[in-house]
């Protein structure tokens, strides 16, 4: 089977269809690539929809205390963007699972925006979250993630009132709804009405909602899988693996059947 039809098998709406989804996140190189292969496919196998990659930064901006120092132990093994695209490829080879990468415009910038995106299509990576490319500025990344079959997924803040139909009415995989101002991390209570932010992300697309930062207990992810169309979490996964480190893979076993069995 070609990479090329691997990634059209696996749209990235298409997890959403008769399914609420658990989206869960890792930091690439943490504690070491090998490991973070292994943690990847006892995801997928544990029943995580999709996956994301985080590619280390130095200046993670929207990321909270537990995944910036995940940032800094991937970073301080050497991990580098060529290393997780090979680590990829490896993943590629076991699970058809859909993979998004999370990371800024200036890793991108760095190793070049045409030659990432068609690296990405060359190992199988379906979506891009840039939590720091302004709405204003996408057109050329659009353009040329779309051309390599990627999907630049789109963020919408509680503070987007404003702007909320205009940013959902592009948007294509899934939109990243987040749940609560700030950085990532776990909260004990999220208190925005998302509810009222996907009715009117409902009036302008029916492109899946998912919702993320603070997300922690299955509790939580019941709650919001009511009118989400699937959770994303992070940090909660990222402290499983700061708190195991390679020992990772069964606590992240046990910790994504729950979840993924808790959505409603």
């Amino acid at each position: 089977m070609s990479k090329h039809i691997i990634i059209e098998e696996n749209k990235i709406s298409q997890i959403f269809k008769n399914q609420k989804a658990f989206i869960g996140f890792l930091t690439a190189g943490d504690p070491c690539l090998s490991k973070t292969e292994e943690f990847i496919l006892a995801m997928a196998e544990a029943g995580a929809d999709l996956i994301e990659i985080g590619i280390p930064f130095s200046d993670p901006i929207a990321e909270g205390p537990v995944i910036e120092a995940a940032n800094e132990r991937a970073l301080s093994v050497g991990t580098t963007t060529d290393k997780i695209f090979a680590m990829v490829a490896r993943v590629r080879e076991k699970t058809d699972i859909p993979l998004v990468f999370l990371t800024y415009m200036n890793p991108i910038f760095v190793y070049g925006v045409e030659r990432f995106f068609a690296a990405c299509e060359k190992v199988g990576i379906n979506g891009a979250i840039i939590p720091d490319l302004p709405f204003e500025e996408k057109g050329e990344v659009l353009s040329i993630a779309h051309a390599h079959e990627v999907d630049v997924i789109t963020l919408i803040a509680p503070t987007s009132q404003d702007r909320i139909q205009m940013l959902a009415k592009e948007a294509t995989g899934f939109i990243y709804l987040v749940s609560s101002m700030g950085v990532t991390g776990v909260r004990s209570e999220i208190k925005t009405d998302l509810a009222a932010i996907i009715a009117d992300i409902r009036q302008v697309t029916q492109t899946p909602v998912a919702v993320g930062f603070g997300i922690a207990t299955p509790e939580q992810a019941a709650t919001i899988s009511q009118f989400a169309d699937g959770v994303i979490v992070g940090s909660a996964i990222v402290r499983i693996i700061a708190e195991h480190g390679a020992a990772s893979t069964e606590p992240l076993t046990a910790y994504v059947k729950s979840m993924k069995a808790a959505l409603v």
